[in-house]
């Protein structure tokens, strides 16, 4: 899949970071224990080095926010998971350095591919990353890196990058990235974005098809790879390259103009976060605000539940970061398959776990944990004072799940108010459309709420009764399909009638080619992955919304998804034609 957008050209440079293999050995007196402690705790050390080193040699023409994903690397080697329990495995085990870490690294990344979200379980690569730069010096195997000189112009094609390799290569002149693993939301998929280089990710086996110094061309719009071209194809290629150039010049000077369309509607334009370092790529295409901060990575991998401090510290962070702008925090989307910590994890376990999308999780979790959920609501309230706060339920099915809701947030406040702790009285509360009966019912929900906002990943999955990560069902996932337009309208309309704004956080807000036809459909709000925020403005701004109205509204009366994605290709072409 193209995740970072670009078309490059260029001999490729192959290189295979396999896992090393490791075997155990039995240490045979406590003095050989005390050895391999000591042996591990200097390779994290080593580890600690070598990533200050990468992180010091950022070139300051990169933005400095570049840095953070490194700085994410070194906090993970002072974790106690990485840095600490594979001692305690070493003394139990009575085992090597290797093996001890290997067990771990098996651990954690089983926690994070049993994780429903996409973002959360490509996690695991982060894992493997900061594990494997540990493993290597255990072993004593060379840094294949270390190739200065021999780089610049080159595709890399690899197994793997971690966010180190990625900036390394960068300063050595790369120009694309082919890897076989890794997807949209991984480090380096959102490091390569940031830098501006064309990347395509998860096309396995493609180490064995690729020879080295061969020809390459890397399309990342499209996540194409070609090899074995002919002078015809190079010629076309090198135009598209230049056709690119110029393209991302004029959107880079989109960054500070406001998404306006051509008969003056203003659009709001906002990014999707999942941690604070992801404020990097919002602060580079100019976003205005977040849309959806996802609040779930606090709680994972760990024995405890975050403290209302914690959570405050956490979220505080990112309101001075946005210096203004909105923050929207959804409130937890855990639960059975994405367990919580500790003794927690048991309670979600149940009947239902065998269907975790629709067992016991989000806002279904929350208001079976009272107390859980009333710590998140307490620091979300504190921290309303420091900025504009707006606080999201996820996963609402009924009016009755809001009024409980409602009802805890009052309970909140009335303890902050004893305690003398100063909160926002009129914090916003708005709820995610993300069940086909919550669009159904969404009139009588707007009633008790301040903003909707359209999760189309869960709605498509839940209208269409087809798992969103099931390989076998993706061309059951249409975001066209008659029904979720249906309820997409029905969400819409129900907001303007209240006189509550309506946002749309899916993926689909962030999709290009649906642009025009939300828009047509009164969508006024766009949260998405911030990388495609500038081609998003553009077409906002080259599209008339009253013209779009009287024509969008004509989807809702086709029967198929053949006849939705043919008008959509005739509402694109209709506005591009009136632009030029």
């Amino acid at each position: 899949m193209g995740v970072s957008r670009g078309i490059a050209i260029g001999r490729a440079y192959l290189l295979q970071s396999n896992q090393p293999a490791i075997a155990e050995y039995l240490l045979t007196d406590d003095e050989l224990v005390a050895q391999e402690i000591e042996r591990f705790n200097g390779a994290v050390l080593a580890a600690q080095a070598e990533l200050r080193r990468i992180r010091d040699r950022i070139p300051v023409s990169i933005p400095v926010d570049i840095a953070s994903f490194i700085d994410t690397h070194l906090l993970m080697l002072e974790d106690k998971a990485i840095a600490s329990d594979p001692v305690k495995l070493i003394v139990q085990r009575r085992c090597n350095a290797e093996w001890a870490l290997k067990l771990q690294r098996d651990a954690l990344v089983n926690v994070f591919e049993q994780m429903d979200d996409p973002y959360l379980r490509t996690r695991k690569d982060d894992v493997d990353h900061v594990v494997n730069r540990i493993l290597r010096i255990l072993l004593n195997h060379e840094d294949k890196l270390q190739v200065s000189g021999k780089l610049a112009g080159c595709v890399i094609v690899a197994d793997d990058l971690s966010p180190a390799d990625t900036v390394t290569m960068q300063n050595e002149g790369v120009i694309a990235f082919v890897t076989e693993y890794g997807g949209p939301t991984s480090h380096t998929t959102i490091l390569a974005r940031s830098l501006g280089i064309p990347a395509v990710v998860g096309v396995r086996n493609v180490l064995r098809y690729v020879r080295h110094g061969e020809q390459l061309v890397v399309d990342g719009h499209i996540g194409v790879i070609l090899a074995g071209m002919d002078q015809q194809d190079i010629t076309y290629y090198r135009r598209r390259h230049a056709d690119d150039r110029r393209q991302h010049a004029l959107l880079r000077k989109l960054k500070t103009t406001p998404a306006v369309s051509r008969d003056g509607r203003s659009i709001s334009l906002r990014g999707n976060v999942e941690l604070p370092e992801d404020l990097a790529e919002m602060k580079r295409v100019g976003a205005r605000g977040v849309g959806l901060y996802r609040t779930e990575y606090l709680f994972l991998n760990r024995e405890e539940l975050p403290s209302e401090e914690e959570q405050y510290e956490d979220y505080l962070k990112l309101v001075r970061a946005l210096n203004g702008a909105p923050l929207t925090i959804r409130t937890l989307d855990l639960g059975a398959d994405k367990a919580l910590p500790g003794d927690r994890r048991l309670e979600t376990r149940g009947g239902s776990a065998v269907n975790p999308a629709l067992g016991l999780r989000a806002i279904r979790l929350c208001l079976r944990d009272a107390a859980m959920f009333k710590t998140q609501l307490r620091a979300i309230l504190r921290v309303s004072t420091e900025g504009p706060v707006n606080l999201m339920i996820p996963m609402l099915c009924s009016v009755q799940e809001i009024l409980q809701t409602l009802e805890l947030i009052e309970q909140a406040k009335r303890e902050l108010g004893r305690e003398g702790k100063f909160f926002d009285e009129r914090l916003p509360v708005g709820g995610m459309i993300e069940i086909p009966a919550a669009a159904l019912s969404a009139e009588a929900m707007a009633r008790h709420l301040d903003f909707f906002s359209i999760g189309t990943n869960d709605l498509i999955q839940y209208t269409l009764a087809a798992d969103r990560l099931d390989t076998n069902l993706g061309h059951m996932f249409q975001a066209t399909h008659p029904a979720v337009l249906r309820l997409i309208d029905m969400t819409i309309r129900a907001g303007h009638k209240a006189g509550i704004p309506v946002a749309m956080c899916g993926e689909m807000a962030g999709e290009p080619r649906y642009t025009r036809l939300l828009l047509g459909l009164g969508l006024r709000e766009f949260s998405m992955q911030p990388a495609m925020i500038p081609e998003i403005k553009h077409i906002i701004q080259n599209s008339d919304i009253e013209q779009l109205t009287k024509k969008a509204r004509r989807v809702l009366r086709l029967p198929s998804t053949v006849e939705t994605e043919l008008f959509v290709d005739e509402l694109n072409a209709v506005a591009t034609i009136a632009a030029c």
